[in-house]
């Protein structure tokens, strides 16, 4: 236990210690290395529309970064106010060997899924395994339809 004690003292100072500052951390000399060393890429199209619960975004880059965006409000409860926000789109650029890069996405109410050739896929699951998911859903199948039915009366509202 003193060890304990003793380890949360220490753990506590540390935390508690005062950080130093960073040298430099608002150079003017530094900032116009940074603004003078990189070029700004224009955005060549841009859209927005925004109506009725829905919106969509898309834009362009000068270097041929694309990017659409469309999202709208999803009733996922029975109550009005149960509601939340679904979103999918897509960019693409082209990578520094050459090759173009697209990504689709959807964000809903299970969560941002994306896809894209590029991106790595899951071997496909062995035919064992298969075969004793199978096995288990028909045991639990099995089970349920020997066990005797249950009377419990169902709650009130």
């Amino acid at each position: 236990m003193q060890y304990v004690a003793l380890l949360s003292f220490f753990v506590a100072v540390a935390i508690a210690a005062p950080l130093t500052p960073v040298e430099n951390a608002g150079d003017a000399a530094v900032t116009e290395t940074i603004m003078t060393t990189t070029t700004p890429i224009p955005i060549v199209r841009q859209e927005m529309t925004v109506e009725n619960g829905t919106h969509k975004n898309s834009f362009e880059t000068g270097h041929g970064i694309v990017v659409e965006e469309s999202g709208s409000q999803k009733q996922v409860g029975i109550l009005p106010e149960e509601s939340g926000a679904i979103s999918s789109g897509s960019y693409s650029y082209t990578n520094p060997d050459g090759s173009v890069i697209t990504v689709t996405w959807v964000a809903d109410e299970n969560g941002f899924k994306a896809s894209g050739d590029h991106l790595p896929t899951p071997p496909p699951m062995p035919e064992h395994v298969i075969k004793m998911l199978a096995d288990i859903e028909a045991a639990r199948l099995e089970a349920a339809a020997a066990a005797p039915p249950t009377t419990e009366a169902a709650p009130s509202l």
